[in-house]
């Protein structure tokens, strides 16, 4: 899965793809680097970040997605936690809904993704992106995702979205400390009893820039090789414990990766 951003605060590539065209462009070059999905979001969930209105993230998602689907032939996401962004996106030519919120943040999401018989992904997050990384902490990390994933997935069934239509993400870097995030990954297969495909996004996160900055250093710039670096490690482990979808920047890089990752998995 590649990421647009059509936002001017995304964490790794905010303002870069805020243009209309710009943004088509990018998403039509992650698809001839090999992308199985694009996935276009209108509204920064990074830490600490303020909600957008739903008219303003109709009017950046939209004619993205309008003018992309008529240039790609696989299948476009649309990132959003608001049912009627989600509406206009799928009619505009989306065809898969990924929410950070589960379904919490608006009831009738649930209903948009029923009307369309459109996959959902539904990802495993801390309170909400304003308060998520104010000191997060667990009792028992694994289990409780785990839990709160399979909830999740038993109240999108009841109101109506279909099991083979669910997909589930545990939420890297969604109200999670560095420690929280490495555990994630290395424990994934974990979370194989939910018998739904799983999806990882670690492209870019702030625990890998803090494993990888100097000691002097606040922070490091997201697009560094350094840090894509680090991005294709967390890409690697994600596939070896399970995972079943990857949501990427660097769409070439982990297609080269994920190629070696899979024959190693296949292998004998």
């Amino acid at each position: 899965m590649g990421v647009v951003n059509v936002t001017p605060d995304s964490f790794s590539d905010g303002g870069k793809f805020f243009d209309c065209d710009t943004a088509v462009a990018q998403g039509v070059k992650l698809a001839a680097d090999g992308a199985a999905i694009v996935d276009v979001g209108g509204e920064s969930t990074r830490p600490f970040s303020d909600p957008v209105s739903v008219e303003q993230e109709i009017q950046r998602v939209v004619p993205v997605i309008e003018k992309l689907s008529r240039r790609i032939s696989i299948p476009i996401s649309i990132d959003t936690t608001k049912a009627e962004v989600a509406r206009r996106a799928l009619e505009a030519g989306a065809s898969i809904i990924n929410d950070v919120a589960a379904l919490r943040f608006d009831p009738e999401l649930a209903a948009v993704a029923v009307d369309y018989d459109t996959p959902v992904i539904l990802m495993h997050m801390l309170g909400d992106p304003k308060r998520m990384q104010q000191s997060p902490r667990y009792d028992n990390l694994i289990q409780e995702i785990r839990t709160f994933l399979a909830d999740a997935a038993k109240r999108a069934q009841n109101l109506g979205i279909s099991p083979d239509k669910i997909i589930l993400d545990p939420g890297i870097g969604f109200g999670k400390t560095v420690d929280h995030n490495l555990l994630l990954i290395r424990q994934l297969h974990d979370f194989a009893s939910l018998n739904t495909p799983l999806l990882i996004g670690a492209s870019r996160k702030s625990f890998i820039r803090k494993l990888l900055k100097g000691a002097a250093e606040s922070d490091i710039a997201p697009d560094l090789p350094l840090v894509e670096t680090g991005s294709q490690a967390t890409v690697a482990a994600a596939i070896l414990n399970g995972a079943h979808i990857v949501r990427v920047h660097d769409v070439a890089g982990s297609l080269a990766t994920a190629r070696i990752v899979d024959a190693i998995v296949n292998s004998g």
